[in-house]
């Protein structure tokens, strides 16, 4: 049975958000084959990729769920394109807002989300990646308490192959997000140097890892598909089901 539809969020309509409370929002594009995970084909079909960007966005929301549910923070996922409503029915929990994407470059998509988000009515914003489905939910909750803190601020969850899976504000600072070469390893020292240069106070939360190529999907296997591995993150249990049959029907990621 199909979800009901969910409500969009429109900057331009009245403040319908609780007072007070964080969004964290998932910056996603819609599940279809060839536009998502570009990246992971091979070893993967543009089929299996957009299945699998499913399965990432599923598991990032559970785990910001944790810290949504508990109170002072609401889910969100950040979309694009415009008319891709219907296509998120059945992947976004009840609970999750919407809001559409705006801008042609990275930069200008992420401040324009971050204006969006505050004209409807959020205290505080945590932009997050869809690339990093094992991000500890703890990572998250201390992303809120950091923002709840009475002094501004700048939140980052450094990625370890120089960028960020996640980066917070209490108040617009379109700085941050001006004069950074995006998809590089300098993203993060860049987005650290301007805070420096507008005297922007600098919170880190744990560093993690992105998974947009085969190497980084090798990694991602090894660590949530062993049994007995000990993981330290989230356990992204609809990324490892759709991992694992993937493999048990056709052979190692590495193979293809």
């Amino acid at each position: 049975m199909k979800n009901p539809p969910r409500r969009t969020l429109d900057p331009k309509g009245p403040q319908l958000i609780t007072p007070g409370l964080c969004a964290l929002a998932v910056m996603t594009k819609a599940p279809r084959p060839g536009q998502v995970k570009t990246r992971l084909t091979p070893p993967l079909t543009p089929e299996e990729a957009a299945a699998l960007n499913v399965c990432f966005l599923r598991d990032t929301l559970s785990a910001i769920s944790e810290t949504a549910l508990s109170g002072g923070a609401q889910s969100v996922a950040v979309y694009t394109p415009a008319g891709a409503e219907e296509e998120f029915i059945n992947i976004l929990p009840a609970h999750c807002e919407m809001v559409l994407q705006r801008g042609d470059h990275l930069g200008e998509r992420l401040i324009n989300a971050t204006e969006d988000l505050f004209r409807v009515g959020f205290e505080a914003i945590c932009l997050i990646n869809s690339d990093s489905p094992t991000v500890p939910a703890s990572a998250y909750a201390q992303a809120v308490r950091l923002l709840a803190e009475p002094d501004d601020r700048l939140v980052l969850g450094p990625s370890d192959d120089g960028g960020y899976y996640l980066i917070g504000l209490k108040r617009m600072h379109r700085r941050v997000f001006e004069d950074i070469a995006w998809s590089t390893e300098n993203v993060f020292e860049q987005t650290r140097a301007r805070a420096e240069e507008i005297g922007l106070h600098l919170e880190l939360l744990p560093t993690w890892y992105d998974v947009d190529d085969r190497a980084s999907l090798c990694r991602l296997c090894d660590e949530i598909l062993d049994d007995k591995a000990e993981t330290r993150g989230f356990p992204a249990p609809e990324t490892r089901a759709f991992l694992r049959k993937l493999i048990a029907e056709k052979g190692p990621l590495q193979d293809r």
